[in-house]
């Protein structure tokens, strides 16, 4: 879940990103994995998936670290962060994300999604 307030805004990245409402410091701790609201799918039950549900797990979901017989579904904004090759937002951890820089109020907030993929990125379905 994010820890800061953001807004959705149309992205110069792609598509809708997420976007800092207020000045976050560098070091601030911006999104946890909190399992009350965040999903962890079994791979099994997202490989059954077709249609537009399998879709959007695609586009909105990413291998967990921890435990590759899951994946991440995050239930806020977060689902919406775009990549970026230098980021503002350091993903490094599976659990939390920290702000690895200043970021300004109506700066959009990204990470780099090589984090999540052992071989470069790609959306789950394009595996």
């Amino acid at each position: 879940m994010l820890l800061v307030d953001v807004y959705l805004d149309k992205s110069p990245i792609q598509g809708i990103g997420v976007f800092a409402k207020n000045h976050i410091p560098r070091g601030t701790l911006v999104w946890k994995l909190d399992p009350n609201y965040d999903r962890r799918i079994p791979v099994e039950v997202y490989e059954r998936e077709t249609g537009p549900i399998k879709t959007y797990l695609d586009r909105y979901s990413y291998p967990d670290r921890r435990d590759p017989n899951y994946i991440v579904f995050e239930a806020d904004d977060a689902r919406y962060m775009n990549h970026a090759d230098d980021p503002n937002c350091d993903v490094s951890s599976p659990e939390e994300t920290y702000a690895s820089r200043d970021i300004a109020p109506g700066e959009e907030m990204t990470c780099n999604y090589n984090h999540f993929f052992e071989a470069g990125f790609d959306f789950l379905g394009d595996r």
